[in-house]
C-alpha cells in the first residue's frame, strides 16, 4: 500500500514529536530529523517547518494525538510495525533511549493491546519492541 502525503506528514510529525519527548532535542536526533523531512520532501511543509526548526515545542500529549491519528480506527500489525520502526530510527539516533521515549514505546503497546488484533498480531509487537531493546542494550555495552 502506498503511503499517502497525508501520511508522510503525520510520520514525520510522530518523529519529531518523539524527538521532543524527552523535554529537548538532541543535536544527533535533530540531524536525523532534517534529514528525513528532506527526504520524504516535507522539510519545507508550513505545518512541518515550524516543529522541525524547534520553533514551536512539542507536548507528549500532542505526540500521542498523533499516533493516533496515523494508525487510524483500524491499524494492522504492520502499521504498528512500520511506525516503531521509524521511531525506533530516531530513538537510537543519539546513542541513548531516555526514560519518556522509552515510554512512548510501552505507549504503542498498549495502543495495539487496546486494538482487537489478535493474539499472534500482538506477539509479532512485542517482538519489535523487544528488538529494540535488546538493540539497546547492546550499543550500551
Amino acid at each position: 500500500m502506498p503511503v499517502n502525503s497525508s501520511d508522510v506528514k503525520n510520520l514525520v510529525k510522530i518523529l519529531i514529536g518523539a524527538a521532543w519527548i524527552d523535554g529537548r532535542i538532541q543535536p544527533e536526533e535533530r540531524q536525523y530529523l532534517r534529514q528525513i523531512a528532506q527526504e520524504k520532501g516535507v522539510s519545507g511543509d508550513p505545518d512541518i517547518k515550524p516543529l522541525l526548526y524547534e520553533l514551536v515545542p512539542v507536548q507528549p500529549t500532542e505526540c500521542y494525538d498523533w499516533v493516533k491519528e496515523y494508525l487510524g480506527d483500524r491499524p494492522t500489525i504492520e502499521d504498528y510495525q512500520n511506525l516503531i520502526q521509524a521511531i525506533s530510527g530516531l530513538i537510537y539516533s543519539d546513542g541513548e533511549v531516555a526514560t519518556e521515549e522509552a515510554r512512548l514505546l510501552m505507549k504503542l503497546q498498549q495502543l495495539s493491546n487496546s486494538d482487537e488484533s489478535t493474539q499472534v498480531g500482538f506477539n509479532v509487537l512485542l517482538k519489535q519492541i523487544q528488538k529494540l531493546y535488546r538493540r539497546w542494550v547492546e550499543i550500551q555495552n
